[in-house]
């Protein structure tokens, strides 16, 4: 390896110089949608409890009010705090001397541009689900809303706050790999192989074309494999030509993307994603391979990297301090060697770092450069960027598709 960040060693020494800096106390977080039945919202709010840094006091987790009502109560949200309208919700909180400090969008992607308008006009925080928008004018909108306010906006992709992908990516821009040759990722899921019920809490939205957007598999899981391949190997995506494709039972949105790719300095690369693959989880997987070294990771077992210097033995590096990792991934670990870390805990690292972003804007202070690295708005709008490019692609039979370098 190399002699940059992605070749140091860190010991238990040096762990407290790299954990992010503590809060003076928790940010009150709102929350609009995700209420019962709706598998998101609880990952929210446990990533939201799990990072010690929000506290959930206000929702508008549904637009039917009895349903509202109860949820607010699974949350132990109080009554006067429960709303079933996120614009009464934004202009509520926002008159209140206690008002919430930030809000979190949970709702089917039709609804996400109207709501983080509403809180961005009300001068709160927002942290997004994906696809950030179901139109690419509606996204780069909420990019030129965020530049003008100044307001924290982040994206959950969450698979990026995984301490063993900061530390690939650590590794990348150290050079370990040397000059990046191919970027393959894919992203495989079962879940659809056979017809769910229409009354499916998550299956009903998602293949609703008015609700969804223009997309099923690609905006579900394809933003989050197109996401990790740049934010890992630090390449923009240029251009694709790709088809979406319906694989499994009668559906009105696909359930199946294949897509070429190719990456700033025409890198190339593949990107594949499926819901009608039996027998697999979530098996989101990248591999990218340079002129000095290949680097494999997998979310299935994502505490191990799997490092290939060509004409070497293969190394593999796993998550804990002294175990060969960088300052990007230590900030991540919350507990020792040898104690599985996993999804909630890469959510809750996303969380934390949102909080520190938002703690600062709102005093004023600054944030050391390199401390943070969570998804952004412009990354949010990079997904839809690559959803609209994939549309186009399979409509004209798999054409390359450029993407303007528009969003920076």
């Amino acid at each position: 390896m190399g002699e940059g960040q992605g070749a140091r060693r860190f010991h238990l020494s040096d762990v407290a110089e790299t954990r992010l800096p503590k809060l003076p106390r928790r940010l009150r977080l709102g929350v609009v949608g995700g209420g019962r039945g709706a598998f998101i919202g609880e990952i929210h709010a446990m990533a939201a409890r799990l990072s010690n840094c929000f506290d959930i006091v206000a929702g508008a987790l549904s637009a039917d009010p009895e349903r509202a009502r109860l949820s607010a109560r699974d949350w132990y949200i109080p009554d006067d705090r429960a709303y079933t309208d996120f614009r009464q919700m934004a202009h509520a909180e926002a008159a209140r001397e206690d008002g919430i400090e930030a809000v979190v969008i949970a709702t089917p992607n039709h609804l996400h541009h109207a709501v983080a308008c509403a809180f961005l006009d009300a001068g709160i925080d927002v942290i997004c689900d994906k696809p950030l928008t179901t139109a690419l004018a509606d996204a780069v909108d909420l990019v030129e809303r965020v530049r003008q306010s100044g307001l924290v906006f982040g994206v959950t992709y969450a698979f990026a706050a995984y301490p063993m992908v900061r530390q690939a990516r650590a590794m990348v821009q150290a050079g370990d790999l040397g000059r990046l040759r191919q970027v393959h990722v894919e992203y495989v899921q079962d879940w659809l192989t056979e017809a769910l019920p229409p009354d499916h809490k998550q299956a009903e939205w998602r293949l609703d074309p008015d609700r969804a957007g223009p997309v099923g598999c690609a905006g579900d899981i394809g933003v989050h494999a197109s996401h990790l391949a740049t934010f890992v190997s630090g390449l923009r995506l240029t251009r694709l030509r790709a088809e979406l494709l319906v694989c499994g039972h009668p559906k009105p949105l696909d359930d199946t993307i294949y897509a070429s790719a190719r990456y700033e300095g025409d890198v190339p690369g593949l990107l594949w994603a499926t819901q009608v693959a039996p027998g697999n989880a979530c098996g989101l997987r990248l591999r990218l391979y340079g002129d000095r070294a290949g680097l494999a990771w997998d979310q299935e077992n994502p505490e191990v990297l799997r490092l290939d210097v060509f004409g070497e033995p293969t190394r593999l590096i796993t998550r804990g301090v002294g175990a060969g990792v960088g300052a990007a991934a230590t900030r991540l670990m919350r507990t020792p060697r040898g104690h599985p870390e996993g999804w909630i805990e890469a959510w809750a690292n996303l969380y934390a770092e949102l909080a520190v972003a938002i703690n600062a804007r709102r005093r004023g202070a600054g944030v050391a450069p390199g401390l943070l690295d969570y998804p952004s708005v412009v990354d949010g709008a990079r997904g839809v960027q690559f959803i609209e490019a994939a549309v186009d692609s399979s409509k004209a039979g798999g054409a390359w598709v450029e993407l303007e370098e528009r969003l920076q």
